[in-house]
């Protein structure tokens, strides 16, 4: 599968591949030597366990990228590979279409999604928070609630600590409450912290 994903990627031209690995402690000597833009990494797991890695690398090395590769379409799983710190998602049976675009996008610093997951999850936000709040404010306000600060938040979703303020200030706005503890008890009243 690497070999593959790794060929998929070569051929492109604008797309290096610096190193591949089989598992985590090889994979983070890669990322410490090298310093990519872009990580790419494989879940399997659905019941979340392996997204915990994802968080790892993120608060290690907050510059790199993360674009998730999984089986699972669920778009409550892809929410929490997201809200574990990972820039991308996409789903492995279209790797060979999507593959290429998400990492160019994540090195951007922008957020993909495959389409078919990206259709789910904005349906399942809208439904939890009313169409009130765009997917970066609903993430900025589920890590909210759940007690991390600015600049956990900031290094989670690869934005500066500036940015997740304004998300905030205009979460608060558009909800119309004013303390940490109001938010906390909208997102356990829509089940944001469920998901």
């Amino acid at each position: 599968m690497r070999r593959s994903l790794r060929q998929l990627l070569e051929r492109t031209t604008d797309i290096q591949v610096v190193a591949e690995a089989g598992d985590l402690a090889l994979a983070s000597q890669h990322i410490a030597g090298h310093r990519p833009a872009v990580f790419v990494v494989g879940l399997h797991m659905p019941d979340g366990s392996s997204l915990h890695a994802v968080e790892e690398l993120r608060v290690r090395m907050p510059r790199t990228g993360v674009v998730v590769m999984s089986v699972e379409d669920a778009p409550g799983f892809a929410q929490r590979a997201l809200a574990a710190g990972a820039n991308g998602y996409v789903l492995k049976d279209f790797a060979d279409t999507e593959l290429a675009d998400a990492v160019r996008a994540v090195s951007r610093g922008e957020q993909y999604v495959s389409p078919v997951v990206g259709r789910r999850l904005t349906e399942m936000r809208r439904a939890l928070t009313g169409g009130l709040l765009s997917a970066r404010e609903t993430e900025v306000l589920r890590l909210v609630a759940l007690g991390h600060t600015n600049l956990e938040i900031a290094g989670q979703l690869g934005v500066s600590p500036r940015t997740v303020e304004t998300h905030r200030a205009h979460v608060q706005s558009k909800l119309g409450v004013r303390t940490r503890a109001e938010l906390v008890r909208y997102a356990m009243r829509r089940g944001l912290l469920a998901t």
